[in-house]
Formats: structure tokens, C-alpha cells, sequence
């Protein structure tokens, strides 16, 4: 069963930057597609980057493009997240997700880690 476990998460200014990590467990990735979303209260789940396991090769959401940047680790079977030149809309619940390479949406969630970026 895979597990994803997210860190790194809190509270910073506009302009700064914040590194997220997310750990996965419970398999063998080189078949998996990784990802961030977020969600504020009220909206719903939107999607921020994704990178292909095996690969490495990105994709990301045009509001993070060029400020944030996915890339895992695969020995410590880790995914992060560096976002730089942070914004107040960049404030939100910060979600690991994976999905199987093939498959329609990303079906396995990560608990969520808050990020607040303060004007």
C-alpha cells in the first residue's frame, strides 16, 4: 500500500521561498507519476506539478510556472516541491499525490501541509 507523508509546510512572507517533501513508502515508484495540488477552504483541489518517476520529465500549472519546481530524490524515495517568489495565492493546503503511469487521475493522497505566505 503506498503512503505518502508530507513536510516542510508554514508560515512566510511574500517573496520567500518554502520547500515542501513528501515521502513515499509502500512500493517501487518507476512506474508511478508524482504530484503536488493544493486547496484553499471553499475551492477545489487544483492541481500544481506533477513529474514522472521513472523519467523525470515535469509538467507544471501556468500560476506556478517558473517560480516552483518539482524533482524527487528516487534513493530516498522522496519528492519535493521548491517554491520560490512565493505570493499571497500561493496560500493553501499543500498535497503528495501519485498515481499509477497509465491511469486517469492521481488516486493516492498524502494528510496535506499548510502553506501561508503573508502580504
Amino acid at each position: 500500500q503506498v503512503q505518502l507523508v508530507e513536510s516542510g509546510g508554514g508560515l512566510v512572507q511574500a517573496g520567500g521561498s518554502l520547500r515542501l517533501s513528501c515521502d513515499a513508502s509502500g512500493r517501487t515508484f518507476s512506474s508511478y507519476a508524482m504530484g503536488w495540488f493544493r486547496q484553499v477552504p471553499g475551492k477545489e483541489r487544483e492541481f500544481v506539478a506533477r513529474i514522472w518517476w521513472s523519467g523525470g520529465e515535469t509538467y507544471y500549472a501556468d500560476s506556478v510556472k517558473g517560480r516552483f519546481t518539482i524533482s524527487r530524490h528516487k534513493s530516498k524515495n522522496r519528492v519535493y516541491l521548491q517554491m520560490n517568489s512565493l505570493k499571497p495565492e500561493d496560500t493553501a493546503v499543500y498535497y503528495c499525490s501519485a498515481k499509477r503511469v497509465g491511469a486517469e487521475r492521481f488516486d493516492v493522497w498524502g494528510q496535506g501541509t499548510q502553506v501561508t505566505v503573508s502580504s
